[in-house]
């Protein structure tokens, strides 16, 4: 913390607290002390490390401590101290309560509040009397800070803002307890059927509707109650994954080179909650929060229901300079369920307004990644397509005095205090003009001149960079052009003419919403709605492009589709299903809130649809010898083992048994332990699908390591069944090894859930790839790369692409679950 530099006081600290209003909650002044007229930290107070990630140079530590405080995480803080505007009326907001403690709940109340009130005049207004209902907890949810905007947005009159939001309602137990009752009896055959499987999100929304100002969370519990009361308590069957239905495919293969991916299953569609069940309709979007509307809005919706007949139409806009990864699976997923669920279509639109920083190989890549997971886009567009109009536009906002050339460099732009008016903000307009045209004409050179839009944005910087002068062949226009769109000034203006009525981005361009409003209002083009969803973050991995590159360069993983990678690429290669990916996405959901995935969540999904479409087989990666000593030395029998034990239709495939197997070195120990269950010098073990059990009568050995076992085989019977039966496989004879295969077991990459904490490349678990060579059944012998298989009780596995007829090559896909007989 940097020390706080303040006039002498009789008692600083008392007279900081008296004169602002900041509660010792607010200031966590307890970890400050005055010295020779400064407030500076005292030497005992506890000591609190911040995220690492996270720069706070140059942050009021008053307002950092502040803000935290309230329950803002110090990422989120740090974001509203640099948003001048958003953090004075935070601040302002939390002075009303005079010193009074604010809890987390009114804290993010005040924040929602204060980045919300300035969309409409008529809210603003009465900000200050919301902050004091949320103060005194008149306003105590979210649900009722929406309606108390909604009212007064429509009206501009308080006098009737404590009914429209609830204030003073209150909602008795008895109230909540008939409401869930009714909902459960109307829906009790769906969740006898379904017992604990049962959406319980759908059942809740349904009481929210009939109980308006209640509690989520005490709803939540007696939903929870009740349906303990009428299915009893759960049972391991409830917990089991759903099985899915699917009538028997013919094996499936990876494509052809230049031949489109298979379609892949259906995944159970997303459910939308709140601001996304209720987005507006399509040439409604006047309805929606902060939309700005001029005189010629009515026209341009109107204009645009006829171009769209009223469909809903999204987009998924990926910069072409990077591979796509497990973020960006949320984001496209979102938009094309979205459209989908309306009956509305989505397209793909490259942003390719940096030819620097583009190959093709990207814009390869990411359509390759858009078909695998399934989806279909409507049209393939690019921002380039576009170029000659976004220029016209952009000549348009010179003449109406709405943009200008500017000569500030790059590095007066950047960061947080570009808040000074250009020097050149004022040139005449013909001067703009003709400066622009040599920009296109290329007179000027990189970075002597950009052109810049007179507006503030939201976050107090003035003038956006709209063009800037890049000598560097486009991938697709060539030499046509040496000046480029920025992404702010493109991005609106492309989903004006695609139509767009839904802008679904990630949560940090909601400061940009008012510029894309503003922006197509100034060229008066028909204005879409933006929305913005949290990104997805993953624990124990990095996205960055910049941070994957460096981890490529130092040789910690082999490229971008290295199996430890969260990239989409990789994800693929180590055999990620893409419909357990969607799955995946949609039981995250989309909200505004912030979170933190664990990779568990993923891979329980990928475990889930593995456990009911991988075929099964055999594969031993520790091999131990094993001669059975009563078994014909010329005599192969051919055992049937089921490709699938959960769904019969999937057929079974043969494997030798001979008088020479392997099984794993694991599941012998010489002399056993408690709960161990497998093969010991005193106890038998069954052979799965075998039909048999071995006992073992000799060891030999190799110095102190087991090489070879000795045993008798014996049909499983009443008599002899054992407590555990054990994977193998054999040569095609006595006399022959099984097919060798090189296994590659990937585990985590980093060792941290935030590698960025510990210095990324140092935190990298060079133990995190293993690879084995172990001997696999006959039925995967003609295995194709990037089919994936269950080697029983080992894990899912999935063929690489280094794989070739001579030398199969595995990528272990995630484990099994942890079992008493495997893990004992």
């Amino acid at each position: 913390l940097r020390v706080l530099p303040l006039a002498p006081r009789a008692s600083m600290a008392d007279d900081l607290v008296r004169t602002t209003a900041f509660n010792t909650q607010y200031l966590a002044i307890a970890a400050y002390e005055e010295k020779n007229g400064v407030l500076v930290p005292r030497a005992d107070a506890p000591k609190v490390k911040a995220a690492a990630t996270v720069d706070t140079s140059g942050v009021d530590p008053v307002l950092l401590a502040a803000f935290t405080g309230l329950g803002l995480s110090t990422i989120k803080a740090v974001e509203t101290i640099r948003n001048s505007e958003l953090s004075g009326d935070l601040k302002h907001f939390i002075d009303l309560a005079g010193g009074k403690p604010l809890d987390k709940s009114q804290g993010a109340l005040l924040l929602e509040l204060a980045s919300r009130h300035r969309s409409s005049p008529r809210i603003s207004a009465h900000a200050d009397l919301l902050a004091t209902k949320i103060i005194s907890k008149d306003i105590s949810m979210k649900p009722q800070l929406d309606e108390a905007f909604k009212y007064l947005k429509s009206k501009g009159d308080p006098a009737g803002l404590d009914k429209a939001c609830g204030v003073g309602v209150v909602i008795s137990p008895e109230q909540i307890s008939a409401a869930v009752a009714e909902v459960i009896a109307a829906n009790k055959e769906e969740i006898l059927a379904k017992r604990y499987n049962t959406n319980t999100g759908i059942l809740l929304g349904k009481v929210l509707g009939k109980l308006k100002w209640v509690d989520a969370s005490v709803v939540k519990g007696q939903i929870d109650a009740e349906m303990t009361k009428l299915l009893g308590e759960r049972t391991a069957a409830d917990d089991a994954p759903v099985e899915k239905k699917k009538v028997k495919e013919p094996k499936k293969t990876a494509p052809a080179k230049g031949q489109a991916a298979a379609e892949p299953d259906a995944e159970e569609d997303i459910t939308f909650a709140g601001a996304a069940a209720n987005f507006h309709a399509p040439g409604h979007n006047d309805e929606s929060e902060g939309y700005i509307v001029t005189p010629n809005t009515k026209a341009h919706l109107e204009n645009h229901l006829k171009r769209t007949g009223g469909k809903v139409i999204t987009r998924f806009p990926p910069e072409p300079n990077g591979i796509l990864h497990i973020g960006h699976a949320k984001a496209m997923n979102f938009s094309f369920s979205y459209a989908k669920s309306r009956n509305g279509i989505t397209n793909l639109r490259y942003d390719d307004t940096n030819p620097e920083k583009e190959e093709k190989v990207f814009f390869d890549g990411i359509l390759r990644d858009v078909l695998w997971l399934g989806h279909k886009p409507a049209a393939i567009t690019y921002a380039s397509d576009h170029f000659q109009q976004l220029y016209e536009w952009a000549v348009e906002l010179i003449k109406n005095g709405l943009a200008y050339v500017c000569h500030q460099k790059v590095e007066d732009l950047r960061g947080f205090d570009n808040r000074k008016p250009s020097p050149w903000r004022d040139r005449p307009i013909q001067e703009s003009l003709s400066l622009f045209e040599d920009m296109k004409c290329g007179l000027v050179d990189e970075g002597e001149a950009t052109l810049r839009l007179k507006h503030e944005m939201k976050d107090g910087k003035l003038d956006p960079v709209a063009y800037r002068v890049i000598f560097h062949e486009h991938y697709r226009t060539k030499d046509q052009w040496c000046i480029y769109p920025t992404y702010d000034y493109t991005h609106c203006l492309c989903d004006s003419l695609e139509d767009i009525t839904h802008s679904l981005c990630t949560k940090e361009f909601q400061i940009r919403r008012p510029s894309y409003y503003w922006l197509c209002n100034a060229v008066d083009i028909y204005c879409p709605v933006q929305w913005e969803f949290s990104r997805l973050n993953m624990e124990y991995t990095i996205v960055s492009k910049r941070k994957i590159f460096q981890l490529i360069d130092k040789g910690l993983v082999r490229s971008w589709d290295d199996p430890r990678l969260f990239t989409l690429a990789a994800l693929r290669r180590r055999g990620f299903p893409p419909e357990a990916i969607n799955t995946f996405c949609n039981k995250l959901g989309v909200t505004g809130a912030l979170s933190v995935v664990s990779p568990e969540r993923l891979e329980g999904c990928v475990r889930d649809y593995l456990n009911t479409h991988a075929p099964r087989a055999m594969a031993v990666l520790e091999p131990l010898k094993v001669v059975i000593t009563n078994h014909d030395e010329s005599k192969v029998e051919w055992v049937t083992a089921p490709n699938n034990p959960v769904d019969e239709s999937a057929g079974s495939h043969k494997i030798p048994f001979s008088r020479v197997l392997f099984i794993e070195a694991s599941d012998f120990m010489e002399e056993g332990v408690k709960g161990f269950k497998r093969l010991t010098l005193k106890q038998s073990v069954g052979l799965k699908h075998a039909g048999c059990v071995i006992t073992v009568t000799d060891v030999k050995k190799d110095g102190d390591d087991v090489v070879e076992l000795h045993v008798t085989a014996a049909p499983v019977s009443a008599d002899n069944k054992p407590k555990a039966f054990i994977h193998w496989v054999s040569g095609p004879d006595a006399n022959t090894l099984p097919a060798q295969a090189e296994i590659r077991l990937y585990s985590r990459l980093f060792k941290h859930a935030n590698p960025e904490e510990h210095g990324f490349t140092k935190d990298v678990d060079v133990d995190s790839l293993q690879i084995v060579h172990g001997y696999i059944d006959s039925s995967l012998a003609g295995a194709k790369k990037e089919e994936r298989f269950q080697f029983e009780r080992v894990g899912y596995f999935c063929v690489d692409f280094d794989s070739t007829p001579k030398k199969l090559v595995f990528n272990r896909t995630v484990a099994l679950k942890e079992d008493a007989g495997k893990t004992a």
